[in-house]
């Protein structure tokens, strides 16, 4: 009997290329959102330190200048935290979308790999019914040379 060759087999190899990449790249993307969640969560606590001193520091002598520098200082934090938040939300989003073109992926390559399970069984069906054919031909053989003792 011939040797198992699957015919597909080029195409099941592009689609563990197409996987490990779809893979890698979410990676990245999963890196990047955990990262901007970070970042935010960084600023979110400077911001409310900062809020912190301006709002409940009043305790001493009101100097206007201080206070006007430290609430600039403030309104330039919060405006950092709504850009980080806004970094977070288009993470997220190409993190779903990168998650959505990994499971595609994975699918795919799925499809052939069951494919291929699917023939190797067919191919090692088929070897072991043509093996069970020649034992059957030799027994056969077997039976019509050995005279019927009676």
């Amino acid at each position: 009997m011939k040797k198992f060759r699957f015919p597909l087999q080029p195409v099941g190899v592009l689609r563990n290329h197409q996987e490990q990449r779809a893979r890698e790249v979410f990676a990245a993307a999963v890196h990047r959102y955990v990262q901007s969640e970070e970042k935010l969560a960084a600023l979110r606590k400077r911001a409310a330190e900062l809020a912190e001193v301006l709002f409940h520091g009043r305790s001493g002598q009101f100097l206007a200048a201080e206070a006007a520098a430290l609430l600039r200082v403030y309104r330039g934090e919060c405006q950092s935290v709504m850009e980080a938040e806004r970094e977070v939300i288009e993470a997220r989003e190409d993190m779903n979308k990168r998650r959505a073109e990994y499971i595609e992926a994975n699918r795919r390559l799925k499809i052939v790999t069951k494919l291929e399970e699917k023939a190797r069984e067919k191919h090692r069906l088929a070897v072991l019914r043509a093996g069970q054919e020649e034992l059957d031909e030799l027994a056969g053989f077997r039976a019509f040379r050995q005279p019927a003792l009676s």
